[in-house]
């Protein structure tokens, strides 16, 4: 009995799963209709990787949005119940969708079913174009170490942090949406440089190209000179320079930005919205 209570508190280093396909981007479309709007609903949620999904649900419902962007979204994970947390999402809503994984969660998962988490864009309007930006400064921190243990608690990952980019078709028009998730390690400076990869990115698109950015920047070391790259690139911020508290804790993490012929009105925190650690932020997008 001894022995087998010491094998089962033993560690599962770094190298008993193999590397999962992170370059794969999931798809679905579970809309009813064709939607042509004169304005979206923009939600954006760093939703803690979909454990409490019926509480996500009933949040979703609740805001009836047109586009999600959403962070920390879980693909076979054990504590998730090994659900497509994007897909089952997309179902319940009733709205396309698009996924990509930026880590594999080794605590997780296992051989058969590897774990992944990632960001998602649900929307009314057809998805037409997705792609990834996996950006090229990356914090070490999270990767696994032959001294450290694959339990929860140390939260060992292979990959990276990324931004999911999707092109949509409003009745022929396309909007972009980015939907990032920043680093949260260092005291801002890969914040930055992830941001400034998003910005050079998005000078691929003309002007005159509606662009919309949400995500989670873990802005919780310096909100303001985030605010200000933003402005100085020709970008608007939903919060204008001072962006709201957006965790349950302290911080201001999470962004609502747009570039080119769009307007936004309406922006708010989405408080008391059970699910996460964040709460979700929304504003009305419309075409100028």
């Amino acid at each position: 009995m001894k022995k087998l209570l010491l094998l089962a508190m033993m560690p599962v280093f770094a190298g008993h799963t193999p590397p999962a396909d992170l370059n794969k981007i999931l798809t679905g479309d579970f809309t009813q209709k064709a939607s042509v709007r004169n304005s979206l609903k923009v939600v954006d949620w760093n939703i803690d990787r979909g454990e409490h999904l019926d509480e996500i649900t009933a949040v979703l419902k609740r805001d009836q949005p047109d586009l999600c962007t959403l962070q920390e979204v879980d693909l076979g994970a054990r504590r998730s119940g090994r659900k497509n947390v994007a897909e089952e999402l997309a179902k319940r809503l009733e709205m396309a969708y698009a996924f990509a994984p930026s880590w594999q969660e080794l605590s997780q998962g296992n051989k058969e079913e590897p774990s992944l988490q990632g960001q998602a864009i649900l929307s009314r309007l057809p998805i037409k174009n997705v792609r990834v930006i996996h950006f090229k400064d990356q914090s070490t921190f999270w990767r696994p170490k032959p001294l450290v243990p694959n339990l929860p608690l140390f939260q060992r990952r292979i990959g990276g942090r990324i931004a999911l980019v999707a092109e949509l078709d409003d009745n022929g028009q396309t909007i972009v949406v980015y939907d990032p998730h920043l680093e949260s390690r260092s005291g801002g400076h890969l914040q930055e440089l992830q941001m400034d990869e998003i910005l050079a990115d998005a000078k691929r698109y003309p002007e005159s190209t509606p662009i919309i950015l949400a995500g989670d920047l873990n802005t919780k070391y310096d909100s303001k000179t985030m605010f200000e790259k933003l402005r100085d690139a020709g970008w608007q911020n939903a919060f204008g320079p001072h962006n709201p508290r957006t965790h349950t804790i302290v911080f201001s993490l999470d962004w609502i930005a747009t570039r080119g012929p769009l307007k936004m009105d309406q922006a708010k925190v989405e408080k008391h919205s059970p699910g996460s650690d964040h709460m979700p932020i929304s504003a009305i997008v419309s075409v100028k």
